[in-house]
């Protein structure tokens, strides 16, 4: 790299010129493949004559036309494989019809001699067997017919009381999985440490199951078209612009069975409409909703975990038409005050007419899953409707009830109970953010300009978004509360309301990664803390660990339409030599709620040069810090909360043996940063 030149030496010169060699490719001709093919009809392994031949008449290198023959015998090998695999399947098929016939003409055969059913020493049709199978179905029937009359407002039958069903922890039947590797993104492979939900299990669904799924999920997708495409009176407007459901117009037009119980002092109703273009087809938008990875992965700020436990039908012809899964998901407000919510949901998706989708969720109460939130969710989803030029309208609808077994902090209370921590339009503006930055990392930088004249390729320029993006996926999960991280929690909230956690770090194996977290209210809108926190004239008057040096941004990448939206390289100038090879990389962002983000970590110069060649990233140790602001909900409106946090490397210290003075200096990190901002902005020290 150019910008660090005193700093670089005659190896790393040589690294960048094999990488570019690397990045070099040529796309054969059309002449050239149509030879290559007929060649490769008449013989599949050409001897080094006649690859020397070809390399004549083609204008190719003879390495070239070697890799070209293994590819294309790769590539029939597979072609191959998979007409096996078809032939085996309908042959399996014919098999298994041909043993049903067999099973029913074996139920159904008469003994010649005394006209009875012939005695059949098969356990199948043993008395006893049929008596146990007969009390699992009852079981099985009391406890689905409970969930149906829960669900769509009618008794299905009553049957007497059974013995109670074995209880089985979740626990012990399912195990942690690994940490989701996935990019939402084609062509990258990121190594993200997003801990995941636990793994599927090997779950057995009867037919019975299977059918009390569906039927749930048509009534909830019944519902919401409703939902979606009715306003006056079910949606009245609040503030000007939201849509807030009418409850008392909902009850009387889908009204739900009493046998749900009587309605409790702390159960809450939410219900949100809100609705948006986003500069990203439909088809596409269906596959990363229907997706549990590429859900978390498009939405980090909002859901903490997600896992499909079971597919029920996995669609039509491959496009997700008529998909319904078994999910458990996990949401997340990005504060330590505030505790996620937890379901175990149906996701059903339907294609409305051409171009138009609609993707459902609604509760089920499935026996293996416990939610600790107590939150039902009652038909919520989106609208997907395909326009012109690549872009979508988008129709969302939030609505749950929620028990509140603990107080919600204060300075949270109003956008919970508004509806806007987790509703519709949270959703939205995510969406049509992260979609923005979708669109961003597949285009070729424009210009140098855009690069900063740093980063030197788009290969770079991708690597750089797919680093930040595991970086923000990181710290939300860090300043969270979610039930299915690795983390320990080392501290729970102090007098100062600080949150510690602790996990092992993947690239020291020694080392423990302590993450605290804060949350805090300043009188000044988020927009204007936003533009304070990102700007690198101001980070001296806040960032502790600059020492009141100043920054200089050497690269610049945008990520979207808002100019605030953007991947930055910010090198200190440090007084002491040590420092020369770090730099940070900084991602900010805000999205059309005026939720915001500016995450960072230190990066040094090799790991960064790395990336900038268009390298793998997954393997660069990140200790994200940073800021979550969102406005504070109230009717007076202009407030801000926001949420800093920070992660620091402890090394040679077991987790059980956390010293103090490693406590205190994270403490002291957050509680210097809080009060820097605060004196900076003139805001009260008590605010």
């Amino acid at each position: 790299m150019e910008f660090l030149g005193d700093s670089q030496n005659h190896d790393s010169s040589e690294t960048e010129k094999k990488n570019k060699k690397k990045k070099r490719f040529h796309r054969h001709t059309p002449h050239q493949i149509q030879r290559l093919e007929s060649t490769f009809n008449e013989c599949q392994h050409p001897d080094e004559k006649q690859r020397n031949q070809l390399s004549r008449e083609l204008g190719l290198a003879p390495r070239q036309i070697k890799f070209w023959f293994q590819n294309r015998r790769t590539q029939k090998k597979a072609q191959h494989e998979r007409a096996d695999n078809c032939a085996l399947k309908e042959e399996n098929d014919k098999i298994r019809c041909e043993n049903i016939a067999i099973r029913e003409a074996i139920k159904h055969a008469i003994c010649p001699s005394c006209g009875d059913s012939p005695v059949n020493e098969d356990s199948y049709f043993d008395e006893q067997k049929l008596r146990i199978e007969n009390a699992q179905l009852r079981d099985e029937l009391e406890r689905v017919s409970s969930i149906a009359a829960k669900f769509l407002g009618r008794p299905i039958s009553h049957l007497p009381p059974l013995l109670n069903p074995m209880h089985v922890s979740p626990l012990e039947l399912f195990h942690t999985g690994p940490s989701l590797d996935f990019d939402l993104l084609p062509g990258s492979c990121s190594s993200m440490s997003v801990p995941s939900l636990p793994s599927q299990p090997n779950l057995v669904l009867s037919e019975m199951d299977k059918s009390l799924m569906t039927n749930i999920a048509v009534t909830a997708m019944e519902e919401l078209l409703r939902l979606l495409q009715t306003n006056e009176p079910l949606w009245i407007k609040t503030d000007g612009c939201r849509d807030v459901l009418n409850l008392e117009n909902y009850e009387n037009m889908f009204p739900r069975s009493s046998t749900s119980g009587g309605k409790k002092n702390n159960l809450r109703m939410e219900a949100s409409r809100s609705s948006g273009v986003v500069f990203t087809n439909a088809i596409t938008l269906v596959d990363m909703l229907m997706n549990s990875v590429k859900l978390t992965e498009l939405f980090p700020s909002i859901v903490a975990s997600s896992k499909t436990l079971a597919v029920i039908s996995s669609g039509l012809r491959g496009n997700h038409g008529d998909a319904l899964h078994l999910m458990i998901e996990e949401l997340q407000v990005l504060s330590p005050l505030v505790t996620t919510r937890e379901f175990c949901v149906l996701r059903y998706c339907q294609q409305i007419e051409h171009g138009t989708w609609a993707i459902v969720n609604v509760s089920y109460e499935f026996p293996q899953f416990i939610s600790q939130s107590r939150s039902y969710r009652f038909p919520s989803g989106c609208l997907i409707q395909d326009m012109s030029n690549g872009y979508s309208k988008v129709t969302w609808v939030e609505h749950g009830e929620f028990e509140e077994q603990e107080p919600i902090h204060e300075m949270f209370k109003d956008i919970v109970h508004k509806g806007l921590a987790f509703g519709a339009e949270r959703w939205i503006a995510t969406l049509q953010r992260m979609c923005e930055r979708f669109t961003n990392l597949l285009e070729p930088a424009t210009s140098s300009l855009d690069l900063g004249g740093v980063i030197p390729s788009p290969e770079g320029k991708r690597s750089i978004m797919r680093l930040a993006h595991r970086m923000v996926s990181n710290f939300c999960l860090s300043v969270g509360t979610s039930n299915n991280t690795c983390s320990t929690v080392v501290s729970g909230l102090d007098e100062f309301g600080i949150r510690v956690t602790s996990h092992k770090s993947r690239h020291e194996p020694n080392g423990m990664v302590l993450c605290a977290a804060t949350s805090f209210w300043l009188p000044i809108s988020p927009q204007n803390v936003f533009n304070f926190l990102k700007d690198e004239r101001t980070r001296p008057q806040w960032d502790v660990l600059s020492n009141g040096n100043s920054v200089q941004e050497v690269a610049h990448i945008t990520n979207g339409s808002n100019p605030g939206n953007c991947i930055s390289v910010l090198r200190g100038f440090n007084a002491s030599s040590s420092q020369n090879n770090m730099l940070i990389l900084q991602e900010s962002c805000i999205d059309s709620s005026s939720a915001a983000l500016v995450i960072y970590t230190p990066v040094d110069l090799p790991a960064l040069n790395i990336a900038m060649s268009g390298q793998d990233t997954s393997y660069i140790p990140i200790l994200p810090s940073g800021f979550a602001i969102s406005p504070d909900g109230s009717s007076k409106g202009g407030g801000s909360l926001i949420t800093v946090g920070f992660q620091i490397m402890v090394s040679g210290l077991q987790p059980a043996k956390l010293n103090m003075e490693s406590m205190e200096t994270v403490n002291n990190l957050i509680n210097t940063t809080v009060h820097q901002i605060k004196t900076t902005l003139n805001c009260p020290s008590t605010a």
